[in-house]
């Protein structure tokens, strides 16, 4: 990429957010569009706009951003949100501290260090620009300046350290903060309890559950919740939703023909056969209506079933205090690892029930064979990675697809291509991923929906790093390269520090797009808001299916921290070899901190609350890309010839130990909930029976039946009201 393309490569991508910025000030201000731009405060029964409607310009949402504090985001978002801005503010402070001496100290170092070209001295694919001679490739091989550079792996590495540590000292604060919270909470009374052994004989489960429990805890033990298989009521129950859905629908066009038709109105049909195109037309509000009766009758007798003879080996346990429940959780109940495992219970609607019943030893295997499909999926994904990048240069467009050549030499298409081409490639690719991983992570029988989708931010964070920063940077000369490969493979590790400082430029543009389109989307919300009003106008009927239109969802913690820490990592790695990449990092944290405050506090709604557990996987992964910046460096000075190379051996291994320590100190906190939190006074006494029936799953509670009384898994199941929850 030259210089020219790169420069409008940045220009383009600045002008599309502030379109898209001023677009979002006027939209905005539109009453018929406050559900997309402010669903957070309308659902918390709050008025959309702080300010009022005249007040609004451009800036008022930065200002509304930026008065507000860590306890706003906890009110709005919950403490994960809250979570979320310390991992931000603190690669954000990384990079500012990092920058403020690195950028005037090394880039004079390097531009005025006169040397000739060489190759692989190049920061811009092969073009010797002016940007070339602000990096350490422009820098002579074993010179004096090299310890400028080195000085600065150092700075970058302490700077990090007292930074994650204040950090994680900082989010354990906040999770105390709210674990010690006076509220009622149900899971701060109920534990997980997986892999029974089968009940003695003439005992049933759920009277050998009960047994054990209470001869080991007494008093403080409430009750007991045995899982069952709930597949086939499940089903039915969602058959059951959906032709109430449909009943709703059917009714609402009923009423609105009233008014549109003749005063009777005109009933609404449909045919019964495959997608309503085919089979006999009935009338729809008798044929739900029918359908509903039927299955409800069903429902009622699959529960009966369910609880009665489709009882797992694992159940909830419900405690008296919280104290009671936060011991069980952390306690060892039985001598062998593989019968009566306790864990802390999540939250009701983070529970994934079909994974509770999975033995200790299918759970292991399963975890390892998971492992192996992922580890397989990042090694074969580099194929493509690699291919798109290398196909998506130009010189290898002209050479592979000549018929091309024509349109591509046009210098407005060819500096448009330039700029944007091998980066949207790359993320459209990437968009493509997430769902498999998180797939894959459920699969390993993972009990919360929280702890998978950690364990998918886990897999596609390292997926990214290895297929798009390792993957991108051998790709780009892969078609050159796969010989010399082929004839010695030891050569890939000298390959990837010579071809680092080539592709500065692709991910300074990579980061630019990203920050500059990625965060115009994001805080204009352009798509959504499109897709509401094509469903408001053509497919919502009730007042149900509209609310269902403008639903935000949650902030997608399983994508969005895995592509900032992409960031952090490419920012990091090159952040001594190319400086210049440094206030391009600082502007999208800091421009992704400013527009997600926005977002967290008009716009999603958390679909679970974890209080912080997140944070330990976010710091890890920074001191992953830490370290794969240091080696990163250790292997560039040892291809710049430096002789006092090995100065930079000691810091991966601080790093390390650094973790160590970190984890050993916080870690255990943020695994289980230390008792001096939960010993702390309830503002009221807990109504035990609500606790307990928050946790009967939708399919089970008799809301849809009515009352169900049935000796087995629950006891009994009273009805579940709206008030009980």
């Amino acid at each position: 990429m030259d210089f020219s393309s790169f420069l409008t490569s940045l220009a383009t991508s600045f002008l599309i957010f502030v379109v898209l910025m001023l677009l979002f000030t006027w939209l905005s201000r539109k009453p018929g569009n406050m559900v997309v731009y402010y669903p957070n405060r309308i659902l918390k029964g709050m008025d959309p706009m702080e300010s009022g409607l005249g007040s609004r310009n451009p800036f008022t949402w930065i200002r509304e951003a930026m008065s507000s504090s860590e306890e706003d985001v906890i009110t709005m978002s919950g403490v994960d949100s809250a979570v979320y801005f310390v991992f931000l503010t603190t690669v954000l402070a990384l990079l500012v501290l990092a920058g403020l001496p690195l950028l005037p100290i090394l880039l004079p170092v390097a531009a005025t260090d006169h040397i000739a070209k060489t190759e692989n001295s190049t920061t811009s694919n092969g073009t010797f620009s002016d940007l070339d001679k602000l990096s350490m490739a422009h820098v002579r091989n074993n010179g004096s300046r090299l310890w400028a550079f080195l000085a600065a792996t150092y700075w970058i590495s302490f700077v990090a350290y007292f930074l994650l540590w204040k950090a994680y000292k900082h989010v354990s604060d906040l999770r105390a903060a709210a674990l010690m919270s006076p509220e009622v909470r149900p899971e701060q009374f109920a534990v997980i309890v997986r892999d029974i052994p089968p009940p003695p004989e003439g005992q049933t489960r759920k009277e050998q559950i009960d047994s054990y429990f209470h001869e080991i805890y007494g008093d403080k033990f409430y009750r007991s919740m045995v899982v069952t298989d709930n597949k086939k009521v499940n089903k039915v129950w969602e058959e059951l939703v959906g032709y109430e859905k449909k009943l709703t629908r059917a009714e609402a066009i009923y009423t609105e023909s009233k008014k549109t038709a003749s005063p009777e109105g005109k009933r609404p049909t449909h045919k019964t056969g495959f997608l309503g195109l085919i089979g006999a037309k009935v009338d729809s509000i008798e044929f739900f209506n029918k359908k509903i009766t039927e299955l409800t009758t069903k429902l009622e007798a699959e529960q009966k079933l369910t609880l009665g003879e489709k009882q797992q080996a694992s159940a909830i346990i419900f405690f008296t205090n919280r104290v009671a429940a936060a011991s069980a959780a952390q306690s060892l109940h039985a001598r062998m690892v593989d019968t009566w495992t306790v864990v802390d219970a999540p939250e009701p609607r983070q529970i994934i029930w079909s994974n509770l019943p999975k033995k200790y030893y299918e759970r292991q295997t399963r975890q390892y064979v998971i492992y192996v499909i992922v580890f397989l999926t990042i090694v074969f994904f580099m194929i493509p990675i690699g291919f798109i990048s290398a196909l998506t240069t130009l010189p290898n467009l002209r050479k592979l697809l000549p018929f091309l050549k024509p349109i591509v030499d046009q210098d407005a298409i060819k500096t448009v291509l330039e700029a944007f081409l091998p980066q949207l490639a790359l993320i459209i690719f990437l968009a493509l991923l997430p769902k498999f991983l998180l797939f894959l992570s459920k699969e390993e029988g993972i009990p919360s929906e929280s702890h998978a989708i950690r364990a998918a931010s886990g897999k596609y964070f390292y997926f990214s790093v290895l297929n798009v920063f390792i993957g991108v940077t051998l790709g780009g000369t892969l078609f050159d390269t796969i010989k010399e490969l082929e004839n010695d493979p030891d050569s890939i590790v000298p390959l990837l520090a010579t071809s680092l400082p080539g592709n500065a430029t692709f991910f300074v543009t990579f980061v630019a797009l990203k920050f500059f389109v990625g965060y115009g989307l994001e805080l204009s919300r352009i798509v959504p808001l499109i897709i509401y009003h094509i469903k408001r106008k053509y497919l919502c009927k009730t007042e149900a299916e509209l609310k269902e239109a403008w639903a935000p969802g949650d902030l997608g913690y399983g994508t969005r921290i895995p592509g900032d820490m992409l960031i952090i990592t490419i920012v990091l790695c090159y952040s001594v070899i190319a400086p210049i990449i440094i206030p391009f990092g600082v502007v999208y944290f800091g421009l992704g901190w400013l527009i997600h405050r926005n977002q967290v506090l008009k716009v999603y709604v958390p679909s679970y609350e974890s209080y912080g557990r997140l944070w330990p996987h976010i710091h890890t992964r920074i001191l992953a890309a830490l370290i794969l910046f240091q080696l990163t460096m250790l292997g560039y000075f040892k291809i710049k010839k430096f002789l006092f190379f090995a100065v930079v051996i000691p810091l991966p291994i601080l790093s390390l130990i650094f973790a160590f320590v970190c984890t050993k100190k916080f870690y255990r906190f943020f695994q289980s909930t230390a008792l001096e939190v939960v010993c702390r006074e309830l503002k009221e006494t807990p109504n035990m029976e609500i606790i307990y029936k928050s946790f009967i799953p939708p399919s089970l509670s008799g809301e849809k039946s009515g009352e169900v009384h049935v000796e087995g898994a629950f006891s009994y199941v009273t009805k579940v009201g709206s008030s009980d929850v």
